[in-house]
């Protein structure tokens, strides 16, 4: 006996977590079972046009649980689970599986192979309700994992943190970077192995720097660092305001983007660039500490 919720729930938005709220309300005493989906089902029907993903599963599988879900099952999207009929993927997953007596998805929802099964036939197989919901828009627009994964590229962190209720995040290893920062007194913590994640676009924002069961405010800087030459690629990298000393190599770290400060800029040496990274400290120390 249970409530099936299906999505991919990149992101575990706030129009995701309004239907698991709903949700929560239809089911009543009976469970609410998330259905997700890893890897995201465009890697089979569109492999060249696979979105970053604005949450590691990890980290959507306990969002789903905080937001109302008891259980959260994962289907591993192969080309066989692509394959099954529609009959199939109801028969075998949702009620043999997984036991549902509610089925609550989107108007735009499908399944099965080729996409034949829509919300239409889905409510008419026998042995459970369906209900279809709508996700609340936001200021006049559907809040959706496309759209906020574009607001974060574009930088627009602060809109991404209102529509997802929390910062945004990637979640890496650090790695050994260039080592300037520490030379200049700004020592940072470069993330790395951060996979498919959705990286904003480059500047420098305020935010967070979590590793283990420590959370410190953090100016995080992103990009080639055009002032100095030879710079390897693209960073991310966070510096823990005000701490000292810090071992962080080979560790698990996250970063958390709460504000966009300034866009990337050469700046003509060494000092005007120390200069311009006390003010973004201090405007960091500022704003994390709201």
């Amino acid at each position: 006996m249970s409530v099936v919720v299906i999505g991919v729930f990149d992101g575990v938005h706030k129009g995701h977590q309004d239907v698991l709220r709903r949700a929560r309300a239809i089911a009543g005493n009976e469970k609410i079972i998330a259905l997700t989906f890893d890897p995201h089902p465009v890697t089979i029907f569109a492999p060249d046009r696979v979105p970053t993903l604005l949450t590691t599963l990890s980290d959507r599988i306990e969002l789903l649980k905080i937001h109302n879900a008891d259980q959260v099952a994962v289907m591993a999207f192969t080309p066989e689970f692509a394959a099954l009929s529609p009959q199939d993927f109801v028969e075998k997953i949702l009620v043999q599986q997984l036991g549902a007596t509610t089925v609550v998805v989107g108007k735009n929802f499908t399944y099965g192979h080729r996409a034949a099964g829509t919300v239409i036939t889905l409510a008419e197989f026998p042995g459970f309700k369906t209900i279809v919901l709508e996700l609340a828009p936001q200021d006049g627009q559907a809040i959706s994992s496309t759209r906020i994964r574009r607001l974060v590229v574009e930088g627009n962190v602060e809109k991404a943190r209102e529509l997802l209720t929390r910062p945004h995040r990637l979640d890496g290893i650090v790695v050994h970077g260039e080592k300037r920062g520490r030379e200049i007194g700004y020592p940072t913590a470069n993330l790395g192995e951060i996979g498919n994640q959705t990286i904003p676009a480059d500047g420098v924002y305020a935010g967070w720097l979590s590793v283990g069961i420590d959370r410190w405010p953090a100016a995080i800087s992103i990009g080639t660092n055009p002032t100095f030459a030879g710079v390897r690629g693209r960073q991310v990298e966070a510096y823990a305001i005000d701490q000292v000393g810090l071992e962080l190599y080979s560790r698990q770290a996250s970063i958390e983007f709460g504000w966009h400060l300034r866009e990337t800029v050469v700046f003509d040496g060494l000092a005007p660039m120390l200069v311009q990274m006390a003010k973004d400290c201090a405007r960091a120390r500022e704003l994390t500490a709201l």
